[in-house]
């Protein structure tokens, strides 16, 4: 470890913050170890507990339907295709219904930027579901809500306050990507641009919903555009304190249209899983990536930085579409907890404990 990633570790431990300087120092270190301790240092020094969370959910994919056509996407489909959908309401009363036979409180409906859905379609959906259901919904992230106001002809405001209004409960920060326009330019062009992003997220704050945040790392990006991503979140944490957790997860190039990309592995998952803990000291909830990386190195993020394990996925499509699938159940996830050493505990999208 160089001199300098030594004391960014030694002064970040002590409680001081680390800078933008400080966290490249750290992503070009390979001493995983002490990276990983002091992210192990900072989460318990944190949450004070020896408590690992979880929430029971089920991710509704309501379109495959995309106009974006991200060069990272193996989930989404055009026209002519031949298995494009957009779920019926029928099919979707049945997730939800089986969800909370499992004894999940929480929905959580993503889909594609589809071409043909206005509002009216969402708000229609958004009630039908808290009418027959008493479920929140985590649901729309920003390139989605930016899509549906362009569509609708709509402002922003307008378009979260609408949602809100109809049933939407909190929103999840898929569509982060990297929070670089170098990246987005590249790979989603059709996607909302960074400032966008972080815009959607600081009116919903504004609005009274708590949102996630994520980085999906490891295709194109640089070492500083991971950098600038973290600090765009950090910086509108400290003006809204509106995330509930940060959710890093590696690019995942099967079935894509970056097949040559070589997939990040465990090594820079866990460094860079502790240097989001490391240098986001206002988020107080970091989410292990399971999903991508298995049971395996999912308890081993228990020891760099994080403090949830987050949903057992009774549905997963999006991942699963780039060749990857993990499957854990409820019992499974708190065996993987309890044999780490920590105590388990249920949770909503709060980080309110449901046990």
């Amino acid at each position: 470890m160089t001199i300098e990633a030594g004391a960014a570790l030694s002064s970040v431990t002590s409680g001081a913050r680390l800078n933008e300087t400080d966290a490249l120092w750290l992503f070009e270190s390979s001493d995983l170890l002490a990276i990983g301790q002091a992210a192990h240092t900072v989460r318990m020094a944190k949450t004070g507990q020896n408590v690992v969370t979880y929430i029971i959910d089920r991710n509704i994919n309501y379109t495959n339907y995309c106009v974006s056509g991200c060069e990272f996407c193996a989930f989404y489909r055009v026209d002519g295709d031949g298995d494009e959908y957009t779920i019926t309401p029928e099919e979707l009363n049945k997730k939800i219904e089986e969800t909370i036979g499992l004894g999940g409180a929480q929905i959580l409906m993503q889909g594609g930027l589809h071409p043909d859905l206005e509002i009216e379609w969402y708000e229609k959906t958004l009630k039908s579901i808290k009418q027959k259901y008493k479920i929140h919904i985590h649901a729309f992230s920003p390139p989605e809500i930016i899509h549906i106001a362009s569509l609708s002809g709509i402002g922003i405001v307008e378009t979260i306050a609408r949602l809100k209004d109809a049933g939407l409960d909190s929103i999840p920060g898929g569509g982060a990507e990297i929070l670089s326009d170098r990246v987005r330019d590249r790979l989603s062009p059709g996607k909302c641009a960074a400032d966008e992003w972080i815009e959607v997220m600081r009116e919903a704050h504004k609005q009274g919903l708590r949102t996630t945040a994520t980085m999906m790392f490891g295709h194109i990006e640089t070492l500083e555009e991971r950098v600038e991503s973290l600090k765009r979140i950090r910086d509108l944490q400290d003006e809204t304190g509106g995330f509930t957790a940060f959710i890093p997860w590696p690019f995942q190039p099967e079935n894509t249209a970056m097949p040559g990309v070589r997939p990040s592995g465990g090594f820079d998952y866990l460094k860079t899983l502790a240097i989001s803990r490391l240098y986001l000291d206002n988020i107080d909830n970091i989410q292990a990536s399971w999903v991508t990386q298995g049971a395996r190195v999912g308890q081993m993020a228990l020891l760099f930085g994080a403090n949830d394990m987050g949903s057992t996925m009774i549905e997963e499509n999006v991942v699963k579409a780039a060749g990857v699938s993990f499957d854990l159940s409820e019992k499974d996830i708190r065996q993987i907890i309890e044999s780490a050493g920590y105590t388990p505990k249920r949770r909503n999208i709060y980080y309110e404990i449901l046990d």
